[in-house]
């Protein structure tokens, strides 16, 4: 009986130490992919940060370009009045001289250009995709950390 009682005795403590190994394990493998998440969401913040950073310096380019277009069609319509009323009181230059703006349909006519107070819809496509990359990442770190005091609470039992 007393060798009994030892086998089993001794058969208990291997199984409860294999329990505790795979057990730890398991606890390894969570502390690993919640570092790994942490590190995914950090590329994904980075790369929220630079595509932000970029579309602002588009953003402000683009607005300088606009100011540009219209200081030099004020420019050129100014230019034309001069050689407008140089020409009628004058006839300096014989042949009526005009600078042209440029044709309705041409890219550079600044009424033309509706299209540059519209926003890049590529940018707030991408902004969507990466936070929701970055939602999905936040919800499985916090699984992970959920399981993890589970197997805490579960191991103080």
């Amino acid at each position: 009986m007393d060798q009994r009682k030892r086998k089993r005795m001794i058969s208990n403590r291997e199984s409860a130490r294999r329990s505790r190994m795979r057990k730890q394990k398991h606890l390894d493998d969570l502390m690993a992919q919640v570092s790994q998440l942490r590190k995914e969401n950090h590329q994904i913040i980075t790369g929220i940060n630079i595509t932000t950073q970029r579309y602002l310096s588009v953003e402000a380019d683009n607005s300088i370009l606009r100011v540009q277009i219209s200081e030099l069609s004020n420019r050129l319509e100014s230019l034309n009045e001069i050689i407008g009323s140089l020409n009628s009181n004058n006839g300096v230059f014989g042949d009526s001289i005009t600078f042209n703006e440029p044709a309705a349909d041409s890219f550079l006519n600044p009424w033309n250009m509706a299209y540059l107070n519209q926003p890049i819809m590529a940018s707030a496509e991408m902004f969507h995709y990466w936070s929701v990359l970055e939602q999905k990442r936040d919800r499985e770190i916090c699984l992970v950390i959920i399981k993890l005091k589970k197997l805490s609470l579960k191991s103080w039992l």
